[in-house]
């Protein structure tokens, strides 16, 4: 768990409560959902999968030369410059995932272990759980590492610059409004900013296609309580989505209401409890797809106190989609946004 891959999500932040869980989920489950991406499970009720290929990426068409050097400014203040784009190293999931889409992607030398989309799946990973090995990296000879402000620990980062490696730190993606710009940053880091605009522009336009295909409210209806819940069964770990946990913005654009938010959990998770439950009421549940296996899937979900207890418990209302793209907030999030519709409301068939 930016994004987050990274399976707190993707790619994302891990501190808090969240980095703990982390820590120790990380060592049981993580190395066995290091591969290919899963298409998202069914939950009881959804309607069959609109993103049914998530685990793939879909490069621009053209493949772009990367015009080099460039001098770019890092999100922890450092200024770097890029000589060649010859051997990439994205250190998150969600940044390996922007430069395959650019079309960079025989350029890419090493993975995170979040990357699980198809394209990168034999690439060597170069993290141990969620922490960068710098060694590996340095092994590869890259000519250029991505990382984001989530990613480390410190002393690898610090290792790798050491190294007279360039490497650019970009700002982490937490919602929609973040899409546009994390792709121009890697663009014009690689120096292909004119795909960059491409890119943003493309999946601008689906995000907006997959945004007005959402059904209108029947007349006097509210918006569903949906519960963004992290878990890893394997090492007990049950927490619940807030304000800060980055499913918020895309609970609200498929016209929901972040349920944890509303209860007015501030911060990015905390431990579930029967009371957190209650307070938060939601309709449905939305999980990654590991997560929910890692419970005994459904029929263990309702099992975690309280869960059981609530309109989505009663219902059996879950909403599953796949660890490795659910908060990438990058080039594939329509597919997501679209699933996250389509299983929210399956009465109404799957937004296209």
């Amino acid at each position: 768990m930016r994004n987050s891959q990274d399976f707190a999500p993707p790619g994302r932040r891990r501190t808090g409560v969240l980095t703990a869980a982390l820590a120790l989920a990380s060592a049981l489950v993580l190395a066995g959902c290091g591969g290919t991406g899963t298409p998202a499970a069914k939950s009881a009720g959804a309607g069959a999968s609109s993103a049914a290929d998530a685990d793939r990426i879909e490069p621009l068409a053209t493949t772009p030369a990367p015009e080099l050097p460039v001098t770019v400014k890092s999100a922890d203040g450092k200024r770097t410059t890029i000589t060649s784009a010859d051997r990439i190293v994205p250190l998150t999931g969600s940044l390996n995932e922007i430069v395959f889409t650019l079309g960079l992607g025989k350029q890419v030398v090493a993975r995170d272990i979040t990357a699980t989309f198809e394209q990168a799946e034999k690439l060597p990973v170069v993290t141990r759980a969620h922490d960068v090995s710098a060694e590996s990296v340095l092994s590869l000879k890259p000519t250029v590492v991505l990382a984001d402000t989530t990613t480390g620990p410190a002393e690898a980062i610090g290792q790798i610059r050491d190294a007279g490696i360039p490497l650019v730190v970009v700002e982490p993606a937490k919602e929609l409004a973040d899409v546009g710009r994390r792709i121009e940053t890697v663009a014009a880091a690689l120096g292909v900013p004119k795909s960059g605009a491409e890119l943003k522009k493309r999946t601008q336009e689906r995000i907006d296609a997959v945004r007005d295909s959402i059904p209108a409210p029947a007349e006097g209806a509210k918006k569903p309580r949906v519960a963004f819940l992290y878990l890893r069964g394997s090492a007990s770990v049950y927490l619940l989505g807030g304000r800060e946990s980055g499913a918020s913005s895309l609970l609200e654009a498929a016209g929901a209401v972040d349920a944890g938010k509303a209860s007015g959990l501030k911060k990015d998770f905390t431990a579930i409890t029967s009371e957190a439950l209650a307070k938060a009421a939601p309709d449905a549940i939305l999980v990654m797809t590991k997560g929910l296996e890692s419970v005994g899937g459904v029929d263990g979900l309702v099992k975690i106190p309280g869960v059981a207890e609530t309109p989505a418990g009663l219902d059996r209302r879950i909403v599953s989609i796949d660890d490795g793209v659910l908060l990438n907030y990058g080039p594939r999030t329509d597919r997501v946004l679209s699933e996250l519709v389509e299983q929210l409301y399956p009465e109404n068939g799957a937004a296209k």
